[in-house]
Formats: structure tokens, sequence, C-alpha cells
């Protein structure tokens, strides 16, 4: 699967995951759940699910305790959520109400064509054990307009979304014939005929609103690609590739794609949870390896963090640090911060660099302004809860964080490049 058939899959975390699973089992990785016993054995490669969302696989080589490689990168985005009970009238105009998930572009969302894609949760015969259904609208379904220009002249000195006022999507046209009731549940008369289930049945849902305009290149050269959720897709897809290209025959070769990175990753399926620890730590007592060999491992051990990273703005180019700012198409951007806001070391550099170097991979640095507060990522989380050295690496993109984003192409080559090297080694 190329990186535009991806994004175009993984239109929320939940199809990101199926996703990964599905190119994981046609290369020979066998599914294990966290509620059964596990029986693994040397030379075979597994993966598994995380409530849905997060997804862990790993190749365990003929001498496990060779080397540990980890590489991890998230699984969600910002976006837009639908709430409970979600359709509201305003004059006969359908809206959903929605609340914003992560630090979103709010206006960057406006006027576009957008779907939904996620969740639905049915009722089943257990009531701890109720049924869930992926489902993919796939098509223009809503839109946010934006105000006309003539109803706020001072639209271009700059705006204030409200995400309760502002930001609800224009979903369909209710006919004054249908009572206050009927009108309630005609969202969820569509989510049921979506799923081709009785609405009664219908539960809950976690459901995205997600653009549906495809990725695309541009640029003279096309040397640029124009996506949605390039921040972290183009991370995800990455860390599957290398895994299921890496060559390496020992050691344990590991990826973890976690949810709710966009949100602090404090959960059950987040980075900052003991999900990881949990996943590693049955795989060395299914080995019949005990905790010291373990904690051994990890002292040993080296992790790649990925996540995007800010290229240079060529319309604000004072944004970026003097003399560590990353360009498109300039290779693998390595970030550090001494905040330890990313994960790294001066060894980690030195071994991410060398790594590069042996194989012709171009890489560049990014820190923040040191007047400026940057973000934050999984590494600093993840090596807190597991002792390992680590490095906080990206491709560059502008427009972090809006509805669609850009980055170099040539970067995505050299990320997933590293990241087989990483994995053969």
């Amino acid at each position: 699967m190329d990186l535009f058939s991806f994004l175009d899959k993984t239109v929320s975390p939940y199809h990101a995951v199926a996703a990964g699973a599905d190119e994981l089992r046609k290369a020979g990785f066998r599914e294990l759940h966290l509620d059964e016993s596990w029986r693994l054995q040397t030379g075979k490669a597994y993966f598994v699910r995380v409530f849905d969302s997060t997804l862990a696989a790993f190749r365990i080589g003929e001498s496990p305790r060779e080397h540990l490689h980890i590489a991890t990168a998230h699984t969600d985005f910002p976006c837009l959520r639908v709430k409970p009970t979600a359709l509201t009238n305003v004059q006969g105009y359908g809206r959903l109400n929605v609340e914003v998930y992560g630090g979103m572009i709010r206006s960057s969302w406006l006027d576009r064509p957008l779907s939904l894609a996620g969740k639905v949760v049915l009722a089943g015969e257990n009531p701890y054990e109720p049924e869930t259904q992926l489902i993919d609208i796939g098509r223009p379904l809503l839109t946010i307009p934006h105000l006309a220009i003539h109803m706020n002249r001072k639209v271009n000195e700059g705006e204030t979304l409200n995400p309760q006022k502002d930001m609800l999507p224009l979903f369909t046209m209710l006919t004054g014939e249908k009572s206050e009731s009927k009108q309630a549940d005609a969202f969820l008369d569509f989510l049921a005929e979506e799923c081709q289930v009785d609405r009664q049945r219908i539960l809950s849902y976690d459901l995205t609103v997600y653009p549906t305009d495809g990725p695309c290149y541009f640029g003279a050269k096309k040397e640029f690609i124009s996506a949605s959720r390039l921040d972290n897709m183009t991370s995800v897809y990455a860390c599957l590739q290398g895994i299921l290209k890496g060559t390496s025959t020992d050691g344990i070769s590991c990826i973890a794609l976690f949810d709710n990175e966009e949100v602090g990753s404090k959960t059950k399926q987040g980075a900052d949870s003991f999900a990881l620890p949990n996943i590693l730590m049955r795989v060395y007592s299914s080995l019949g390896y005990g905790q010291d060999a373990y904690f051994a491992d990890l002292a040993k051990g080296f992790l790649l963090s990925l996540d995007v990273a800010h290229a240079l703005h060529p319309n604000a180019p004072e944004k970026n640090d003097i003399t560590n700012f990353p360009k498109l198409n300039g290779g693998v951007t390595i970030k550090a911060a001494c905040s330890q806001a990313y994960a790294g070391d001066a060894e980690a550099i030195a071994v991410t660099k060398a790594l590069c170097k042996a194989h012709d991979i171009p890489y560049q640095m990014f820190l923040n302004r040191s007047d400026s507060r940057g973000g934050s990522t999984l590494g600093s989380l993840l090596t807190a809860n597991m002792p390992m050295r680590a490095m906080d690496i990206g491709a560059a993109i502008l427009a972090m964080h809006s509805a669609r984003e850009t980055m170099g192409a040539a970067d995505q080559q050299a990320l997933d490049a590293l990241l087989k090297a990483f994995f053969s080694r």
C-alpha cells in the first residue's frame, strides 16, 4: 500500500489500526488478544490491538535478547467528534453537535466537504459484550459554512470561532412534518441505515469528522504533498513499512501506534499508560525471561519516536530557530529540546545521525526558538515508564494541525528508509 492509499483509509484512529492490522496480517503476523494467554515463539511475528485504536506489533528473532528496537507514532489527529444526541434544529437546518478534539486550526475546517468515520456500538446478547461496527460514510456529508463577508466585514482582520456556536456542521434539512422527537432521532436513523441495523440497537458511537478531499502532489516538479492527517499518518505509515520491510533476524523489533496523543496520552490506550510495558513484559514472560532480563534489555535498547516537525515557513521564517530549522524535502528531521519535550540526548542524536549516514539518508535538525514554547510528543512519556535511550524524529510539515497540511514528497521516502534500516541492523 502506498502513502496516498493509506491516507485515504486512515480516516479515524480505528481505521488506522484496522488498516495497519490488515497489512500485518497479509505479511504473516499473527493477531494476539490482551484477554488471552500468549504462547510466543522465536522466529515469529505478532500484533495486538489495544481497545481498537492503538496497535502494537513485534517480530521475535532467533536470539531475542540480541537487541530491543522500538518505533512509535500516534494514530489520532486534531478533528471534530460528534456528541451524543447530536442533531440540533435551527429553523429547519439540521446541524450536528460536535466537540473539538485536540489543537486544531478551526478556520481551516470551514467550507470544506466533510464526512464521518469511526465506531458504532450496538446492543449484544451480553450487556458487558456489546457489538461494534466500523463505519466510514466515505462521501461528502457535512460542511461548516462561513458567515458571508457582507455579514462580517472584519473577517479578514482575524476571526475567533466559538466551538459551540461556529463549528457545528450542516447535516440535513428537517421537514416541518416531523415531531421534535422524530427530528432528534434523524441522525440515529441515518446511522442505522448506513450500518444496516435496527436503530434501537445503537447504544453509542465514537465518530470523527474528517475532510473528504484526497491527498495530491503539487509544485512545479510535484515535489510537495498536500493532504489531511499528515500529522501523524506519515509516521504510522513509516513504522509499518519499517517492521514489514526490515530484515533483522535477531532481537525483538517492535512498533507501537498509540491513540490520544493529541489530548495528552493519559488514557488506557495512550502512550502515558502501562499499555506498552505490559505488552513487552508479557512477551518476555512468554519467552521464558524474567523481569531482570526485560529491564536489562530496556537499558541497552533504542526507541525512535516518530511525529511531525515544524518546517521553515516561507512567509514567516522568523518563527523558527535561527540555526536549526528543517525545510521541506530536507530529509528526516531530528527533534531536540533541552526541556526534554522531545526525547533524546547527545548519544541518541549521534546514533540517529550515524544510522542515516550509513544508509545515505538525508537528515536535518529541529529545535524551537529559545523564546517560543513548542509542542511535545510520545518519546519522553514512554521512556519515563520504560527507561531506554530514545530519539524523536519525523517529517517536517507546514500548516501542522490544519485540516490540510503540506510536506515534501522526498521526506516520506527518507523516513521510510530510516525505519527499514532501523529494523534491519
